[in-house]
């Protein structure tokens, strides 16, 4: 059990993978170490079990990602999701900083597997974890506690005590009781708001009845809204998140990837009123499926449904939902509540709207496209008509928040006045907004919370030292 009376030398608030990198740089440079999870164990690292991959830039291919990934090409991916909204030279340094991560991921403990293929598109971009972030995060809590790292589970924190610009002590809530700890260094690496409904609601208003959070339920953006309430630097909107396309069917929290739904680009995807609303072709699915959960929750009543035949369904991975089945589309419209006559006009305008042309190629953006409608469909556009027909109810699937703390290239936390935090510093969901303003590329965030991660534990466990 820690003693939770000493000074140790870095405290890091959070459980998931920013704040597990966090703590094991920090320890293997030297510096005591007290991490403190929210959760319980058995549902300790918040959204990072839910994960899989990572995007890395290499130069040629290795041992888990094919050809090469480019810094350009992976800045002009990130520029094009995020609509410029970033800072270049944070985002410029992540992109160098990620080819550097496998030798020391594997040291502590992380094994890869070949990626993917089909519709996630990600061979050449994204490492994928032997077993998923379950096992990332299990590898990163061995090797933590093999290296001393103190950990409190059931543990909260409730305050800051920022005095001068410095975080002087720590008020925290272990298993319900009230206590105060304190650390020379601090890193807040707890994720974003997403889980706090109350918070959401105080932007979208009463349809966050309708999101569905695919997340840990532990991340309610209480480090975020104390370090603001403080004088630290905000960065971001809070309105924008990772938000993807949800089987509507899936529990409010913690869901995680199985309820997800990549059936859009192979699909016709329309609203409540049998309408159509976006391209669903407009790039590859790991550029885009972040889009998703936020389009459907500008519709009516936060829901949509995609809607294919029996050529497109097995094109994708399947939620762990069954598809909803009929031999017609008026009949798959009678199953998803929707008039069958709208769903059947707005399919067969889809169909007469789909030009002849290039051969079908669901591997890459193959120029298959409608014309006359709005929106047309770019890329995969095929007739739906071969039965049966296949369904699927979305939601918007909250991942996490954009709205950060402000940080500079060595992690530091930044207060209103544009000066660094004497001794607080910030890694993952926390301050993703810093390089995330909107959009999403697969696997980034990952990304972000690994660089961060170790930048932080680096910068902490020097500032104690000194």
């Amino acid at each position: 059990m820690p003693d939770r009376t000493k000074t140790y030398d870095v405290l890091v608030a959070g459980g998931g993978n920013a704040a597990l990198c966090a703590a094991i740089t920090a320890r293997q440079a030297g510096a005591s170490v007290l991490l403190v999870e929210s959760a319980p164990k058995a549902f300790r690292g918040g959204n990072s079990r839910h994960t899989r991959n990572l995007r890395a830039m290499h130069d040629q291919p290795n041992a888990v990602l094919t050809d090469a990934y480019k810094e350009d090409e992976y800045w002009d991916d990130l520029l094009r999701v995020t609509g410029g909204n970033t800072d270049e030279a944070l985002a410029r340094m992540t992109i160098r900083a990620s080819s550097g991560v496998f030798g020391w991921m594997k040291d502590a403990g992380v094994r890869f597997q070949p990626s993917l293929t089909g519709t996630l598109n990600l061979g050449r971009t994204n490492a994928f974890f032997l077993g998923g972030g379950k096992a990332l995060v299990n590898a990163y809590y061995l090797t933590a506690e093999r290296l001393g790292v103190e950990i409190l589970y059931d543990t909260e924190v409730v305050n800051m005590n920022m005095e001068d610009g410095a975080v002087r002590s720590i008020d925290i809530t272990y298993k319900g009781f009230p206590e105060t700890v304190h650390a020379r260094c601090v890193v807040a690496s707890s994720g974003g708001f997403q889980a706090n409904l109350d918070w959401m609601r105080e932007y979208w208003g009463d349809a966050v009845d309708n999101f569905v959070i695919r997340g840990t339920p532990y991340n309610r953006g209480r480090v975020l809204k104390n370090l603001l309430s403080q004088g630290v630097a905000a960065i971001g909107d809070p309105t924008q998140c990772h938000a993807v396309a949800l089987d509507a069917r899936a529990p409010k929290f913690d869901g995680g990837i199985t309820t997800r739904l990549d059936s859009v680009p192979y699909s016709v995807v329309v609203n409540r009123n049998g309408d159509r609303f976006y391209d669903e072709g407009e790039d590859v699915w790991p550029k885009r499926y972040a889009i998703w959960g936020r389009l459907i929750a500008q519709q009516p009543g936060q829901i949509a449904y995609s809607i294919c035949d029996s050529k497109a369904f097995p094109l994708f991975m399947p939620s762990v939902f069954p598809a909803i089945k009929a031999d017609t589309l008026e009949e798959l419209a009678v199953k998803m509540k929707l008039d069958p006559g709208k769903v059947r006009e707005t399919i067969d305008g889809f169909n007469k709207a789909v030009k002849p042309g290039q051969i079908f190629d669901n591997l890459k953006l193959d120029g298959n496209a409608t014309a006359g409608l709005t929106p047309n469909k770019t890329n995969w556009a095929r007739s739906v008509d071969k039965p049966p027909y296949y369904g699927y109810p979305l939601r918007p699937g909250i991942t996490f928040t954009y709205l950060s703390v402000k940080v500079n290239d060595k992690a530091q936390v930044l207060m209103d006045n544009g000066q660094p935090a004497g001794n607080l510093f910030a890694s993952g969901e926390i301050m993703s907004g810093n390089i995330l303003g909107k959009g999403y590329l697969a696997g980034f965030g990952m990304t972000i919370g690994t660089v961060f991660g170790r930048i932080a534990g680096q910068e902490a466990a020097r500032r104690a030292r000194n």
